[in-house]
Formats: structure tokens, C-alpha cells, sequence
């Protein structure tokens, strides 16, 4: 079983920054992806960027440029930072990890971007 906890969302200028945290329970080594999704009212969840145990990383079109994923392995967490961040930014985003046939999800933070 593989739990995840985010954090660091809250409310930021357009242009802003901020850096989200998840933290995973147990080795981080075991698990093969993990990745930042995040969910608008009235859409549907969309992944916004993924990184590889091997330290890959891929990131939707609309973040390139402004977000950035990383992990640390001595900690067990994985970071998304989001610079210059816009109003259409604004979601719920959650925490996600695959390992083996699970597929696991954290409980989600707001980031809520004013114009």
C-alpha cells in the first residue's frame, strides 16, 4: 500500500509561484511513476506532469516552461513547481504514484490562482 500526502497548495497571484509537496509513505524507489494531475469545476482530471523512476519527465503543453516536477529520493517526496502561474491554473491537484498494478492517489490541494 503506497499513501500519499500533498501539500503547499493555497491562493497566489497570476504571475505567482508555488510549490506543491508529496510526500510518499514507505520507498519511493519501488514505485515506477509518479505524477500531478489536477481537476477544474465542471472538468475532468487532466495529468499536468510525470516523472520516472529513472528521473523522466513529461509535462502536459499548457505547463511547459512554467512547471517543473522533481523528486527527492532521500525524502520520499516529489515536488511541482509553478511559476508564472495564470488563473486557468486554478484546480484541485493531486498527488498520483504506479506501482506494479496499483494506482494510487493522494487527497488533493487547492491552488487557487487570482487575475
Amino acid at each position: 500500500q503506497v499513501q500519499l500526502v500533498e501539500s503547499g497548495g493555497g491562493l497566489v497571484q497570476a504571475g505567482g509561484s508555488l510549490r506543491l509537496s508529496c510526500a510518499v509513505s514507505g520507498s519511493i524507489f519501488s514505485i515506477n511513476v509518479m505524477g500531478w494531475y489536477r481537476q477544474a469545476p465542471g472538468k475532468q482530471r487532466e495529468l499536468v506532469a510525470g516523472i520516472t523512476s529513472r528521473g523522466s519527465t513529461n509535462y502536459a503543453d499548457s505547463v511547459k516552461g512554467r512547471f517543473s516536477i522533481s523528486r527527492d529520493n532521500a525524502k520520499n517526496t516529489i515536488y511541482l513547481q509553478m511559476n508564472s502561474l495564470k488563473p486557468e491554473d486554478t484546480a484541485v491537484y493531486y498527488c498520483n504514484a504506479l506501482r506494479g498494478l496499483g494506482n494510487y492517489w493522494g487527497q488533493g490541494t487547492q491552488v487557487t490562482v487570482s487575475s
